[in-house]
């Protein structure tokens, strides 16, 4: 087997996610060969000594995946501080080992939850970057218009960052305030089936919340294709390999960022600014002396008399002769 980096090779062991996963290898827990791991590191799990705590982990390539339908007040995580009760109650015994929650449920919403020890798989499917979708249905207060919808189709900022786009449509035959037919009776709450590719802490809620129609009930029917109707609430059953292989097939890789085209003029700008700074600065020649400029005699002007000038037609007196 390959060498990969240790916090991917914790996360598949189901030790932790991978982010937690950094954390342990940053406090100086994790070892390989003996030697204190660092983040980045590489190992191959086959041939050399992964040690967590100076526990060595197990290469387990058989993975178990669950799929939970959570009931309300319950945590979607191992462990609460508080001491809720937790989704990890509703699972037996002999099955809870390395089990983690892929993503979460708040504590008032139910529906559809995979749990897993596969941190790989967990990772694909929670990450938004994926995009793997999740569905929930939604039964809000009132109705809202469609001007409103589509807000929360478009995107609205939440604690500074824009949602992704979401895709949303009646459950029922119901219309939204504004489009009803005279006479038509007018519900005081309507449900909506809401899609999103990303899942912030109370997300739905809050979308609905900013338009002014507060969410009533929630409760997820859909991970990516995988759906399951028949399942009771608070029941659990083990996927199917071909459920697996679904669901890693509909959260698809992340696309790489194409490079930003430069327009060719300016392209050319930089390059001849480029080949300027290469080059020496040539010297400067030295600044020409300036020739002393003669100022001609400035005239008198018109009608003023010279001290001793002569009027026309005077004789010139001889010197000496009064």
């Amino acid at each position: 087997m390959s060498e990969e980096r240790v916090q991917k090779i914790l996360a598949r062991a189901g030790i932790a996610s991978r982010r937690k996963a950094e954390e342990l290898i940053r406090e100086g827990v994790v070892t390989i060969n003996g030697r204190v791991a660092e983040v980045g590191d590489k190992a191959d799990p086959e041939r050399d000594a992964i040690k967590v705590d100076g526990k060595r982990i197990q290469h387990n390539q058989q993975h178990r995946y669950l799929l939970l339908n959570k009931p309300k007040a319950y945590m979607s995580t191992v462990e609460d501080p508080e001491g809720r009760k937790t989704v990890m109650d509703l699972v037996p015994a002999a099955m809870r080992k390395a089990l983690v929650p892929v993503g979460r449920l708040d504590y008032h919403t139910e529906g559809l939850l995979l749990l897993t020890d596969d941190g790989e798989f967990a990772q694909r499917i929670a990450h938004p970057r994926y995009g793997s979708t999740k569905t929930y249905e939604v039964k809000v207060k009132g109705a809202p218009t469609e001007a409103q919808l589509d807000r929360l189709r478009e995107g609205i900022l939440l604690d500074g960052h824009r949602t992704s786009p979401a895709k949303i449509t009646s459950r029922g035959p119901r219309k939204p305030t504004g489009t009803h037919r005279r006479g038509e009776p007018e519900s005081d709450n309507s449900w909506w089936i809401v899609e999103i590719s990303e899942g912030r802490t109370r997300q739905v809620r809050e979308m609905f919340f900013r338009i002014g129609h507060p969410v009533q009930k929630l409760r997820r029917v859909a991970i990516g294709p995988l759906r399951d109707a028949r399942l009771p609430v608070g029941a659990l059953r083990e996927l199917t390999e071909q459920e697996v292989e679904k669901l890693l097939r509909s959260a698809r890789q992340p696309e790489a960022k194409p490079a930003r085209k430069t327009p060719p003029a300016r392209k050319k700008a930089a390059a001849a600014t480029n080949a300027a700074a290469k080059q020496p600065a040539a010297e400067k020649p030295a600044p020409r002396a300036r020739k002393p400029v003669s100022k001609p005699a400035r005239k008198p002007p018109t009608g003023v008399k010279r001290a001793g000038a002569r009027k026309p037609g005077a004789r010139k007196q001889p010197q000496g002769r009064r």
